[in-house]
């Protein structure tokens, strides 16, 4: 099992930040009281399920980016469809979330110690914190309180964003959620683990694209010639949370467009050399903007509920 080094682990967990206005209600220590195993129940349900497959890791991060960029932190993207209602996970754009079965392990183990009391988010946000640290990343704290959603609908994953966004509208469509671009290209980083289908990035090789070394053109035509669902690691270090992702994009042989954008547009540029050059702040830099992510419009007690079950509604 791969950790952080240990002085950046301490740094990381000592780091204070303050909550935004819509978070509110949210604290390190919500449930010290009614529910003190909780943290350590989650921890180890993402350390199995990594063990026996890490690629997992990529998928409990990407799950909480597209529960939280909709309709904000409220488990909404564990919600199964409905005969009435096809929810946000059976989008086309969340087809290929994986990870599903860590969250209803440790909610049911969680459920069986602490009934009707700790919420999906919460349970969501910290595999998604445990799973980056599993991987190598930063370990960072993340305050709970977070209440799950009643609303899941196919529609509002318009919202998500396309791979084929350029840097100026990547930095607009997060500035809208209070992102800076600094926080851009650190959460972009959350692409050194995991995994693209030639789907995403097939139309690359349709149209020339400069922005791609010519032999990465060649490595990217040979996985899409087995067809759309092909995989592309996302980079050398696909199992691992390092900077090597950055690393990538200023060899030209960023898999995504909206990875590539990055170092190809002057305002975050830089920010992807200081990456490169520097892992340990990429890590800083990531656990602030992941923390943020966490907090994005969470639900209070009068706009949501305590799942029984992160599938259904109560």
């Amino acid at each position: 099992m791969v950790r952080a080094n240990l002085l950046s682990v301490v740094m990381l967990m000592h780091a204070i930040v303050g909550l935004p206005h819509n978070a509110r209600g949210l604290s390190m220590s919500y449930y010290m009281k009614s529910c003190p195993t909780a943290e350590h129940i989650v921890k180890n349900s993402v350390n199995n399920a990594l063990q026996a497959d890490p690629t997992l890791a990529a998928g409990l991060i990407r799950m909480l980016f597209h529960d939280c960029f909709i309709e904000g932190c409220d488990a909404s993207i564990l919600l199964d469809s409905t005969n009435d209602n096809t929810a946000e996970k059976d989008s086309p754009g969340n087809l290929s979330l994986r990870g599903y079965e860590i969250i209803d392990d440790a909610k049911q183990e969680i459920e069986n110690t602490c009934p009707g009391v700790v919420s999906c988010a919460d349970i969501l946000a910290m595999a998604a914190r445990n799973a980056v640290f599993w991987a190598g990343g930063p370990y960072y704290q993340i305050p709970k309180g977070r209440f799950d959603g009643k609303r899941s609908k196919i529609e509002d994953t318009k919202n998500l964003i396309p791979p084929s966004f350029n840097a100026s509208q990547l930095i607009q469509a997060f500035g809208q959620r209070g992102f800076s671009p600094r926080d851009v290209v650190a959460l972009s980083g959350a692409h050194t683990l995991g995994v693209a289908r030639c789907s995403s990035f097939k139309a690359r090789l349709i149209t020339p694209d400069s922005s791609v070394d010519s032999s990465f053109v060649n490595t990217l035509s040979k996985t899409c010639s087995v067809g759309d669902n092909a995989e592309q690691p996302l980079d050398a270090t696909r199992k691992y949370f390092d900077n090597a992702y950055f690393n990538a994009l200023q060899m030209k042989s960023g898999v995504l467009f909206s990875d590539q954008t990055l170092f190809d547009t002057p305002v975050t540029r830089n920010l992807v050399n200081g990456y490169a050059f520097n892992q340990s702040k990429f890590f800083i830099d990531f656990q602030k903007a992941m923390r943020k992510m966490s907090k994005l419009n969470v639900k209070n007690s009068s706009q949501g509920e305590v799942r029984k079950h992160c599938r259904c509604l109560n």
